[in-house]
């Protein structure tokens, strides 16, 4: 169960949920992935959502999240909504 004060937050993954959580761990991941002026692919998202699912507790394997029913929509508004998150003051 996802814990705001943490930001963190919840994208349902079929049967299971996972925690996303922007750590210094995950932003380093994330860092590392998406350099400066280049586009964010699908891979990369994927890579993104593992990173911020280590983050918050509940690893996922990159094989799970592609084969996943998930809308591009509900995961990039997890993301941003994680992210967001993670980075208030």
């Amino acid at each position: 169960m996802a814990n705001p004060q943490r930001g963190e937050i919840e994208l349902a993954l079929g049967q299971r949920t996972l925690t996303l959580c922007l750590t210094l761990g995950a932003l380093a991941e994330i860092e590392a992935l998406c350099p400066a002026g280049e586009s964010l692919t699908a891979d990369r998202l994927v890579r993104v959502v593992a990173a911020l699912a280590r983050g918050g507790g509940t690893p996922v394997e990159r094989a799970e999240l592609k084969d996943a029913p998930l809308s591009l929509e509900v995961v990039t508004d997890a993301v941003a909504a994680c992210l967001t998150a993670g980075l208030e003051p």
